[in-house]
């Protein structure tokens, strides 16, 4: 038997944003886990799908179903046409000043391993250096490592202070004419910390050096906005911003993106072939070898358009009040210590709870139909940072309420009880 959640209504200031309706349009939110109406806080992770999403994705299956760009039937002109308007609702989106400058790839972590390898492979030499941050998922990191290594340039990381924001003067201190690119995250996987990226990126632009910017968790909780960013790479993906897995987008500045070697060679990214040469197709289709994930293409147009017709901007402040509310109940709750009190957070909160593991934690908590996530996050060295081997995280969507804050909340209060010396 399926259940929901029994919140009152919750609108925003302006009385434009209506939770309850939300989540009426996804219909996953209405399951229950272990008897117990499922509350969804894994968010980060991967968000859950509209149905706007989920009947864009079936009728994609049932009725348009085929190879796009090389068919001249009816079929493929429809997908073709499809895949090609997401490309430019994705445009609008992040506000890029031309279609060629989207390309699509499996994921962030696609993304940053194309620039890795193809601007820095082609761009970097011994003694160069690439910064990071001491808070990078490990997507923005291991592609960056293994570039440097192979070239003999320099990982430079920038120090992150116990709040858990990035140490700006030593950020500066590291841009040098040595500086050959900057690679950093919009939003803090594991900390919840919003960079201030727009001012990140002038400082490394006044050093001579592009930026890449890890949307991954910018982009579903933030008015993205490249050409204001001035960001010469933005990647995000398209699962945790309510659209299907293993789709995700580049963003890359033209001139850039033209001056770089493909990233892998196969159908579509070539105009012609012979055994002596292949002329390569133009943007962004030389970056998009062999037959993409149509269907997430179109998936994810459905999503960000999803996302557009909510209002980012009112989403934002939706997920704003329900993550404040969060840190503010989770610190009345005996033997919480929130990792990461950054000047700016945004849709998540990480934790402890005494000294109880917090595998331990999410699986109590799994009981009470709560789904968080438990673990490194795949930022290893920022549990390093925090002295902590793993943390409890809890993050936010647009369809998330206080309500579930405070049945997270008692759950921690069940945890502390099974483990009386918490």
């Amino acid at each position: 038997m399926k259940q929901q959640i029994k919140t009152a209504e919750w609108k925003s200031a302006d009385d434009s944003y209506d939770v309850a309706r939300v989540r009426e349009d996804f219909p996953v939110l209405g399951e229950t886990v272990h008897g117990k109406p499922l509350v969804y806080l894994d968010n980060a992770a991967t968000a859950q799908k509209p149905r706007a999403v989920i009947q864009r994705l079936a009728r994609y299956y049932e009725t348009e179903n085929s190879n796009i760009h090389r068919g001249v039937h009816r079929l493929s002109e429809i997908a073709t046409r499809a895949y090609e308007d997401a490309r430019s609702t994705v445009k609008g989106f992040l506000n890029a000043a031309e279609e060629r400058e989207i390309v699509f790839v499996r994921g962030t972590t696609e993304a940053i391993n194309l620039v890795a390898r193809c601007y820095g492979g082609s761009r970097l030499r011994p003694g160069d250096e690439v910064v990071i941050s001491a808070m990078e998922h490990h997507s923005n990191i291991v592609p960056w490592q293994l570039i440097c290594q192979e070239k003999g340039a320099v990982l430079r990381v920038i120090p992150v202070d116990d709040d858990g924001d990035i140490v700006m003067d030593e950020y500066r201190r590291m841009l040098s004419d040595k500086t050959r690119m900057v690679a950093l995250p919009h939003v803090s996987n594991a900390l919840g910390t919003v960079n201030p990226i727009k001012e990140m990126i002038a400082e490394a632009h006044a050093a001579g050096a592009p930026v890449l910017v890890d949307g991954a968790q910018g982009a579903p909780h933030a008015n993205v906005d490249v050409r204001d960013l001035d960001c010469d790479f933005y990647a995000f993906s398209g699962h945790k911003l309510y659209g299907p897995t293993g789709i995700g987008v580049l963003y890359g500045k033209a001139a850039l993106l033209e001056d770089m070697p493909p990233y892998q060679g196969g159908g579509d990214m070539i105009l012609s072939v012979s055994f002596e040469h292949t002329e390569y197709n133009a943007l962004p289709y030389k970056f998009e070898a062999g037959t993409p994930h149509i269907a997430g293409v179109i998936g994810l147009g459905a999503a960000v358009g999803y996302l557009t017709n909510l209002g980012v901007e009112a989403v934002a402040a939706h997920e704003d009040r329900v993550v404040a509310y969060a840190v503010e109940r989770l610190r009345s709750v005996a033997g919480v210590r929130l990792v990461g009190t950054p000047e700016r957070r945004a849709s998540l909160v990480s934790f402890v709870l005494g000294d109880v593991h917090a595998h331990d934690v999410g699986t109590i908590l799994d009981q009470e139909g709560i789904a968080v996530r438990t673990g490194h996050h795949c930022a290893m060295p920022v549990m390093d940072r925090f002295g902590v081997p793993a943390t409890v995280r809890a993050s936010f969507a647009c369809y998330n309420t206080e309500a579930e804050v405070d049945v997270l909340a008692d759950g921690l209060e069940k945890v502390r009880r099974i483990f009386a010396r918490v």
